[in-house]
This record gives C-alpha cells, structure tokens and sequence, in this order.
C-alpha cells in the first residue's frame, strides 16, 4: 500500500460500538476525526458514522457494512479510508485486502501527524518511538509506510516476508537505542527543570485539549510565532518563554502539546518527558475551548492526563499546583452564553477571554499575578546602602513596599526595606545573603 500523501481522497468512518461507552456522542467523534484527517493533509471526500452491533474480529465492520465501504470509496473516489478508531493488524489487513485501498486507524493517524509536525531532535526521537512501537506488532507489509522523507523511519528498505525476523530484530535494537537516547534527553531535562527550580521566577504552564487556543494565547503574551492554526495538534515540541506580569519581574510561560481522547498509548509513554514540564509548574492554565459542545468531555480528557502525571488527585481532583481555567474563545459566543459563564465563573478560578481578539487578557494577567504572589511573605531587612548587590536585588525581584533611611551604621549609612517575595525569590534571597 502507498503511504499516507497529502492531498489523497479520503473516506472518514467513525464506528459507533454499541457495547463500548463513549465520552463523546458519535457526531463530536465524527468531526474530532475529520479535524485530524484534516490536519495531515487529506481531503476528506465522504464521513459517515458506522453503527456496529457486534464487533467482527476479522474486519470490525460487518460482511454488508464492508461492501457499503467499498461502493462509497468508488462513489468518492477515494484512495485512503481512516477508521476513527483501534484496528487490529489482522483487521487492518484484510479490510486492506477487500478494499484495495490503504485503511489507516486512529492511532496510525495521530502518528502521521505528530511525525510531520515533531521539530526538535528530542521530537522526532519521541515520534519515531512511538511509531515503531506501534508497528511492531503489525504485518510487515504494512510497515511500508514508514518510509518517509520526513526522516527517522527508512532504515527497513523494502521488507519481504522472508525478512520478518529480521526486521523485527531490527526494530528492537532501533527501539533500545532510542530508549537510551530519550533517557539521556530526560534527564537533561530533569538538570534544566531542577536549574529553573532554584531560579526565582515562577513557570506558569499551559495545557489543554488540542486546538484550545494554547499556541494563541502563548503568542499574544509573549509577541512570539509559535504556529497556532486551527488545526489538531499544531503545537508539539514544548516552547518555552520569560514574560513579566503586574508584581512579577518575570515568569516563565511553557506551552505543551494538546492532549486528546484515546491518545495512543505508545504516545502518552514517549511523551511523557515533554508532558513532565507541567509538574513542575507553579500554576498550571488549563485553556478550554468553551465554543466546542464537547468542551465538558474534553476537560474530563485532560483532567485524566494531568492524573496520570500525578498533578491532580484522580478521585477528588485536587492539585498541589494551582490551577486557573481559561474558558477560551469567548469571541464564538453568543451574549446570553457569555453571561451564563461569568455567572458560573464568579464562584470558579477561572477567566472568561479570547487569546484571538485579546478580550479579557487584563483580567487573565492580573489574576495569574494574584495568584503567583498569593503565597508571597513581606519581610524587613536592614542593610549597608554600601551593599549595592543585594539591595539592586531586592528592588528587581521583590515588590519593595517601604525603602527608608535606617541612620549610620557600622560602615555607614543604613537602609530598612519591606519587602514583599514569593517562596522561589525568599529562598534565593536568603542563598544570596550567606
């Protein structure tokens, strides 16, 4: 089978399993899946929802229901069928086989994006992982499609059946390698945290389900041009910024990869480093695109994510890391909507705001100060006006609420300060002043 292509016809199906609960209803399943077919490139020529009673282990879909697949594919001409949804290789084989078309499933899709859209080293490393992983256990002649110009996946050059053990073995030995490597990016990134860790400013981190308004929001609070489109994961590698905010001298902004329903496993494993940024956040913004019917559902998804982290209690939902809802793309929403929300917001650590148009960016700004400086202390200190060091330090990183004449000391004149510090500037005041 040809590989995945931009511009290819494609015929969307989302099995609607009736034995299996869903968080979405069918239809919310139905465009999630048309916006990630939509985001590798594909144009979609038909979707439909494909009620299944009973799951056919051979095919998934029914004996009729495959040959209704078949005369839509020649009705629309379509050279590629995505199947919203977890296909074995054996089933994706022999839909393969009676369709005469590539049939790629959920997972092989998310794949296909994040491999285009990884951009760092540590990215691809990550991508190329989790694409092996999932190709393992899957027929050789399906691994075809791992021979991309994006780099990474050509090392297998036309396997045959006679090269399967071979090419496993392969695969293992590619597998361990990048384990190592992602191991050492870790930690690396473990030293760079625990480095941001002693420093004094805050990191304030954005997640969110993908397409929330995470990458617009980035962009406007720090004049950057991290790609924000309305497409499925437009952000994957983490970007981070320093910003300065009402109180705060400065802080740093971190946008992560959006988060969704039935993320692959082989995903969630390998991109977890990158997910690890958001555990060592001082507050954790939780962007929600509250113009999408399915925005309740969406948070249950990140929620479950912030849980596997361990950042949020999973049956109470607290968090030690503050949290600060968005309720995003306020602009889509009609006045009575918007009303309803700031009624339910008022009770709520949550602001309602368009990162597009920059409504209600004040509010945001001012109330992720109040926070970063809730748990601030207001100490007095006197010192020399000789010691320039520690006074220029003071006036840059704390809120310097009173600085008076003191008399003469020791060695001279003496200042008294008040001086308000949240618990990163305390402790690197008091490291500064040993």
């Amino acid at each position: 089978m040809d590989e995945v292509t931009r511009g290819a016809r494609a015929l969307v199906l989302c099995p609607d399993i009736r034995t299996l609960r869903y968080d979405l209803d069918a239809r919310e399943r139905l465009e999630e899946a048309q916006g990630l077919a939509l985001a590798i490139g594909v144009i979609i020529a038909h979707s439909e929802i494909m009620p299944i009673r009973q799951m056919q282990p051979n095919t998934l879909f029914g004996s009729g229901q495959v040959q209704n697949i078949a005369t839509q594919c020649e009705l629309h001409e379509c050279e590629l069928i995505i199947v919203d949804g977890a296909l074995s290789p054996i089933q994706q084989r022999n839909l393969e086989e009676k369709l005469k078309r590539k049939v790629i499933d959920r997972t092989g899709l998310i794949l296909e994006i994040f491999g285009e859209r990884a951009a760092t080293a540590e990215g691809r490393l990550q991508v190329e992982l989790a694409h092996l992983d999932y190709q393992q256990s899957r027929l050789v002649r399906s691994w075809t499609h791992l021979e991309r110009q994006r780099g990474g996946f050509g090392f297998l050059g036309g396997p045959g059946e006679t090269q399967i053990e071979a090419d496993r073995r392969m695969i293992r030995q590619r597998m361990s390698r990048l384990r190592r490597e992602l191991e050492q990016v870790r930690k690396t990134r473990t030293l760079h945290r625990e480095r941001r860790g002693r420093a004094p400013w805050p990191v304030i981190a954005l997640v969110g389900y993908t397409n929330a308004g995470k990458s617009t929001l980035f962009n406007r609070l720090t004049g950057a041009d991290v790609m924000a489109e309305d497409l499925l994961f437009a952000t994957l590698d983490p970007t981070m910024r320093a910003i300065g905010m009402p109180g705060v001298e400065k802080a740093i902004l971190s946008d992560t990869v959006g988060f969704i329903s039935d993320l692959p496993t082989q995903l969630v494993a390998a991109f977890r480093a990158t997910l690890e940024e958001v555990t060592g956040a001082d507050i954790i913004c939780h962007v929600r695109d509250m113009a999408n019917p399915a925005h309740a559902a969406q948070k249950k998804q990140v929620m479950e994510v912030l849980a596997d982290l361990d950042v949020v209690d999973r049956e109470t939902g607290d968090s030690d890391i503050p949290i600060l809802e968005i309720w995003n793309k306020a602009d889509l929403l009609d006045p009575d909507r918007k009303a309803e929300l700031r009624e339910a917001a008022s009770g709520q650590q949550a602001v309602i705001m368009s990162a597009a148009t920059g409504s209600g960016m004040d509010e945001f700004t001012t109330k992720v100060a109040e926070m970063l400086t809730a748990k601030a202390k207001e100490i007095t200190v006197t010192l020399s006006a000789s010691d320039g060091r520690r006074l220029a330090w003071l006036h840059a990183h704390g809120d310097v609420i009173a600085d008076d004449d003191a008399g003469e000391g020791e060695q001279g004149p003496v200042r008294k300060l008040t001086v308000r510090l949240n618990p990163k500037e305390l402790g690197q005041y008091e490291s500064l002043a040993l």
